[in-house]
Order: C-alpha cells, then sequence, then structure tokens
C-alpha cells in the first residue's frame, strides 16, 4: 500500500477504532486487532512481530480503578502536588533550558511554566516515567469496556510507529494509562506532534529533554493554545454574585467580570482575552480564579478538573505568582457522602457521571441546579448540610 494512502486510512482508523470494540474473549480480540491491521496495509511479519509478546496486565487495570488522590478537594490536593521538591527543580531547570524554552515560546508561544509545570507533574522531571509494558498497558484498556475508544487507536498509532523503527513493543515502558516519555505522551499524539528537536535522527520523548518539551509544546498549540495569553488568575471579589454563574461552563468576557467587582489578586485582569470563566474548586468561601481560554486546553492533557487547576496554578508559581489563598471552605464530603450524594442526584433524574465519590463537572453541574432549586448559593461545592436536606 503507498505510504500516504496507508496514512491516510490509518488515520481513519484512529478516529473510529471499529466503533470500540472490547471484550469478550481475549485471544479472539487480538485476532480482530491482528486482521485489522493487516487491513491496514500492515504486512503479517510486522503484526506477528509486534503482537509477539503482548498480554493482558491485571495492574494497568487496579492502577485505572484506584485513582484516589482525585478525592481529594483541592486545597489538599494542590499543596501536595506543587510540593518543595517541584518548586525547587521546577525553577533549577527554567534556568538550565532557558534557550530552549525561549525557541519553544518563538515558535509555539507555549509558556515555559506551562510545560515545565506538566514536566514536573507527569514525571517529576522525567525521573519517574513508569514501568508498565506500554503495548500491553495499550491492549489491556482496549480490551477492558471503560474506555475503548479511547485506547484502541493507540494500538495502531504504536504499531505505525514500530513500523518506523520508533517504538519497541518488548522493551517500550511508561505509565499504567500507555503514555510515554518525560511528559507522558500517547502513541497517537508522538505520531501527530512528536519533534526531533536534537536533530539526532529520532523522536526520543524518554532521554532527550529538547525533544520532548518541543513535543508538548508542539501538541498543545494544535489543542488550540492561543499565544501570549493568560491561563488562569487568582482574582478577589468585591461583592456578592449570583454563584450559579461559576464554573468552567460559564462564560463572561473579562469586562463583564469586572463590572460585577471582580479583580485581579495580584496582577490586573487582562486586556486580551474577551471571555472567562469564575471558577470556586471549594465553594464561595474558598479560593477564586478566572480561567480564560487556554485554560481549558490543559484539560486535552488530563479531563480531571482538580489535576488541570493544579498545573494551571503550578505553571503560575513557577512564573513568579505567590500561592493561592485557601480561603475558609465549608466542610466538604467525604468519598462514601459524595457518593451517596451523588446517587440521591441520579436517582431524581441529573447526570453526575460514574458514582465513584470524585466531584467531577457533571456532578458539579447538578449540585448548582439542585442548590438553585433549593434557593441555596449556587456555588457547586457539596456539604454535609446540603447532603442532609436534599
Amino acid at each position: 500500500m503507498p505510504f500516504v494512502f496507508k496514512v491516510t486510512v490509518l488515520i481513519f482508523v484512529l478516529n473510529t477504532a471499529a466503533l470500540g470494540k472490547c471484550g469478550g474473549e481475549f485471544n479472539q480480540f487480538l485476532e480482530d486487532i491482528k486482521k485489522e491491521s493487516q487491513e491496514l496495509g500492515y504486512t503479517e511479519k510486522i503484526v506477528d512481530a509486534f503482537f509477539e509478546n503482548v498480554s493482558l496486565n491485571s495492574k494497568v487495570l487496579d492502577a485505572d480503578r484506584a485513582q484516589g488522590i482525585f478525592l481529594r478537594p483541592f486545597n489538599e490536593f494542590a499543596p501536595r502536588l506543587i510540593n518543595e521538591y517541584r518548586m525547587y527543580h521546577g525553577k533549577k531547570n527554567l534556568k538550565k533550558y532557558s534557550s530552549t524554552f525561549n525557541e519553544i515560546e518563538n515558535i509555539f508561544g507555549v509558556s515555559r511554566g506551562v510545560l515545565t509545570s506538566f514536566w514536573a507533574l507527569e514525571t517529576d522531571f522525567g525521573a519517574v516515567q513508569g514501568n508498565f509494558n506500554t503495548l500491553d498497558a495499550l491492549v489491556t484498556l482496549a480490551f477492558d469496556c471503560r474506555r475503548p475508544l479511547l485506547f484502541r487507536p493507540q494500538i495502531f498509532a504504536a504499531l505505525e510507529l514500530f513500523s518506523r523503527n520508533e517504538f519497541n513493543p518488548a522493551t517500550t515502558k511508561g505509565a499504567w494509562a500507555g503514555e510515554i516519555g518525560m511528559v507522558q505522551m500517547l502513541p497517537k499524539d508522538i505520531l501527530e506532534n512528536g519533534v526531533d528537536a536534537d536533530r539526532d535522527g529520532k523522536i526520543n520523548l524518554q532521554s532527550s529533554t529538547s525533544d520532548a518539551l518541543f513535543s508538548a509544546a508542539k501538541m498543545l498549540k494544535s489543542l488550540g493554545w492561543k499565544s501570549n495569553e493568560p491561563w488562569l488568575q487568582e482574582v478577589i471579589l468585591a461583592k456578592e454574585i449570583d454563584w450559579f454563574d461559576t464554573g468552567t461552563d460559564k462564560i463572561k468576557t473579562v469586562k463583564e467580570w469586572k463590572n460585577l467587582g471582580i479583580t485581579g489578586k495580584y496582577t490586573d485582569l487582562p486586556v486580551g482575552p474577551d471571555n472567562a470563566s469564575l471558577i470556586i474548586p471549594q465553594g464561595r468561601k474558598g479560593p477564586k480564579f478566572l480561567a480564560y481560554s487556554n485554560f481549558h486546553v490543559f484539560f486535552e492533557w488530563n479531563k480531571s478538573f482538580i489535576y488541570v487547576l493544579t498545573a494551571a496554578h503550578f505553571a503560575n508559581r513557577l512564573e513568579g505568582s505567590p500561592a493561592f489563598s485557601p480561603g475558609n471552605p465549608d466542610k466538604g464530603l467525604n468519598k462514601n457522602q459524595m457518593k451517596l450524594l451523588q446517587t440521591k442526584l441520579k436517582n431524581v433524574g441529573y447526570e453526575v457521571g460514574q458514582i465513584d465519590g470524585i466531584l467531577g463537572a457533571k456532578t458539579r453541574r447538578s449540585i448548582q441546579e439542585v442548590q438553585r432549586t433549593l434557593k441555596k448559593p449556587a456555588d457547586a461545592w457539596p456539604t454535609i448540610e446540603l447532603l442532609e436536606i436534599f
């Protein structure tokens, strides 16, 4: 099959991925994957070599289901991740790779603080890249039926990298979710955004800092990053507002926020960006931020709201901003209480996603709706009082 045609077909399959076939008997699942690989134009020899030693890894599924840290509220989660080690080495690396960051900002417009934040939070600057066999992880997660549409395409992307001699299924290791390298990119992202920045003839995200940082910047740019624009700013409120207007899905112009008495805590609100959202991760008594359009690009890297907010704030810290003011939020719910509230919400028709005890976007939105119905401040922060009266 001509190379250009094969890549075109590959992109189509990466986007559709047989509509997420999963589950059943593993050997049959694997045979289906192999057949589909050959239909893409890969030879039987390449396909057999690629899948020769693949196996299911139950530890991958254990890791997928045991992300307990995301149950912590922002005021606890963020300081735990933005620790002294990461602050020290983050600033040290900003100096060490200053020329690299200068070049990246000139080409892609992605801030050095943002890249260093991901570099730190994902792998502690490359020190902890994961010890899971990448192909086993991808196949396991594709076979599992929780998110096959995400992980099945990654198998074919890894196969394409293998055909280019850029992926070794026997030795490539990384995170439990199949990400590779210092900034933890999935094979499809490497295919589309990998950069050989050090010009040694290969894209090496595991040991080449310049390759990793350039690739991450290219990826963020492709996801919609806007040059010379902010992503997150801590703010203060001069007066009470309608708390139902808060949340990442509620957008106003910066001028409208100013008219509501919102000002920057340390710097003036920007003139450039037109729109922003007011986010209050622990309700009206906790920390407050304006999130701009670049903030939403963070979600393309990680879907967790609390992780994204932490990464965005950490990027600010690395560029000189103080730590956020925690405020004095009302006590929240523990995991079991959150699951009970989610169950109650679901039973009366509200969307909460999975009943997992995590305060995700759907649960926040539903809590706001309930709070407004009950004529309570609709700040999306679940409390014992709300659990008892709802």
